[in-house]
């Protein structure tokens, strides 16, 4: 009924196929620059010069190179950056910590706490201005 096949399998020949294949770790290292890049950007989006030199840092030493860094102005609010900065380390976090790389586990965890400060101040100010715009509302 049916017939058999008789050109050999396209998935035998991938089997023996040249090409470069890249370990875990050198996945992983992509990966982590690649976070770590991301962060650089809104880091430097924000104007934090301190933090975006170390985290520039360990793009270089993951990469071998240092980065290319352009300020590329999105016109985000502050919060939203943040926000934003707060997941890229966040995930920046799990690759390090995966990779067991101690010094980008660091940094990423410096910089969630720093953007979770930041954020957590800036509720406080825009509450208080929305607390006194219900107050002049209720004036009226």
């Amino acid at each position: 009924m049916y017939e058999p096949i008789r050109a050999k399998s396209v998935h035998s020949m991938a089997d023996r196929a040249d090409f470069p294949h890249r370990t875990r770790e050198e996945e992983l290292n992509i990966q982590l620059a690649g976070h770590l890049s991301a962060l650089l950007a809104v880091t430097d989006e924000l104007g934090l010069e301190e933090p975006a030199e170390c985290i520039a840092g360990q793009i270089a030493r993951l990469r071998g190179t240092p980065p290319a860094r352009r300020a590329g102005l999105t016109g985000a609010d502050t919060a939203a950056l943040h926000r934003r900065a707060l997941a890229l380390a966040g995930r920046a976090l799990v690759v390090a910590a995966s990779r067991a790389d101690t010094a980008a586990a660091i940094l990423s965890a410096e910089r969630m706490d720093a953007h979770t400060a930041a954020l957590n101040e800036a509720p406080a100010a825009e509450g208080s201005a929305d607390a006194q715009d219900r107050r002049l509302l209720a004036a009226r």
